[in-house]
């Protein structure tokens, strides 16, 4: 049942976001990390969401309008990304956002979106609480972390796994991805040793990787971001540990990896959502060229793209909603996201309910890739599904 609270809350909305909704824009909230531990890989969310919304004014817009980005840092800190949520909802009268990159800072988005009712597009995040909690107005393109494993599941007998340690950040990020993957892996006959835990601003591993190289375990996943797994690679060579090594997340930008972390990074391997480095090996080749011609064209790093195309796809399943919904209030756009069908980047973009019934969220399913770093250079290893 929905709280006097919850609709007064609504209410409010619907009166401030009338000035909205008749202006000659639609405001999009984007809601990511531009400083603080993630500030690397929301900045290029951030830009890839800018390709997107230039090429759909270019061509018109949606429903006879512009569309605007309306951008806020979150600071990779959760509470903020809730305050940046309302202010973007209340203030600034967005029918519609994008965020939050990571999990624990979209959890805390979650309640603003049900007391305003609000709905948001999700590009990256990956915890199954997302959406499996009961929160109708949350619709997220990235895999959660128990579809990653599914995905990883044929490719995991490939490579023969014997048992598998885990060393993951301490967030609903990196212990749900080290659930959902040792679920999957006991399932199959692997055995499942060691869970190490870091904090996001931790340097120094040490501690942690003494313990994994004592172990017997042949392989070692690892759940983090970008800078983090550069540190824990040169540790890693540092100590002598030669273990086989996974990333999960589809998030590890394998290019900036091998840019900063040089040999220390040959030999890992890493699932991700996007095969930047063979544009006609993705689902939407046409798309895909167009989106690394113009990443290119606005002095890019090339590095960039397997974090960026997430804004990209975001803003364009954004798009297709207002566009399907035929209304720009929260109301109409929410109903859209469920007649949302169009190829991404990394597959088709088709929202299926997932969740308590009644209150349901959009959960679509990307494809997932796994990649290796042989001598300073991305090799392609297995498909995923």
């Amino acid at each position: 049942m929905i709280s006097r609270r919850t609709t007064l809350a609504a209410l409010a909305f619907s009166l401030l976001a009338g000035t909205a909704m008749a202006a000659d824009t639609i405001k999009i909230g984007v809601n990511e990390p531009l400083t603080g531990a993630f500030a690397a890989s929301g900045t290029y969310v951030v830009n890839g969401a800018k390709i997107a919304a230039d090429e759909i004014n270019a061509k018109g817009g949606v429903l006879g309008k512009k569309i605007e980005l309306v951008i806020e840092d979150n600071k990779s800190n959760p509470t903020e990304a809730a305050s940046v949520a309302e202010k973007l909802i209340t203030s600034d009268k967005v029918p519609v956002l994008m965020g939050s990159w990571g999990s624990s800072l979209t959890l805390a988005t979650m309640p603003k979106l049900e007391e305003y009712q609000v709905p948001m597009l999700v590009e990256t995040s990956s915890s199954g609480k997302i959406t499996t909690s009961g929160n109708p107005f949350i619709f997220r393109i990235s895999p959660p972390s128990s579809v990653e494993a599914d995905a990883f599941e044929p490719i995991a007998k490939k490579l023969g796994l014997k048992k598998v340690d885990f060393l993951v950040i301490n967030n609903d990020w990196g212990r749900g991805a080290a659930a959902d993957f040792s679920k999957m892996l006991k399932a199959n006959g692997v055995e499942v040793g060691l869970t190490e835990t870091m904090d996001q601003s931790a340097q120094d591993m040490s501690a942690q990787l003494s313990k994994l190289k004592a172990s017997d375990a042949d392989t070692i996943m690892v759940t983090s971001a970008v800078d983090q797994l550069t540190l824990l690679f040169k540790q890693m060579a540092a100590l002598g540990l030669k273990k086989r090594v996974i990333t999960t997340g589809g998030s590890q930008n394998p290019d900036q990896i091998i840019a900063q972390a040089g040999a220390a990074a040959d030999n890992t391997m890493h699932l991700t959502t996007f095969l930047p480095w063979w544009p006609e090996k993705t689902p939407n080749p046409e798309a895909t060229a167009y989106f690394l011609g113009e990443w290119k064209k606005r002095g890019f790093e090339f590095a960039g793209a397997t974090e960026s195309f997430r804004g990209y796809d975001g803003i364009r399943s954004v798009a297709a909603a207002i566009a399907a919904g035929g209304g720009t209030d929260p109301a109409s756009i929410q109903k859209g996201f469920w007649k949302v069908d169009i190829v991404g980047l990394n597959g088709p973009i088709k929202f299926a309910k997932s969740g308590p019934a009644g209150k349901e969220s959009g959960q679509s399913k990307p494809n997932v890739y796994l990649i290796e770093i042989t001598d300073g250079k991305v090799k392609q290893v297995q498909l995923g599904g």
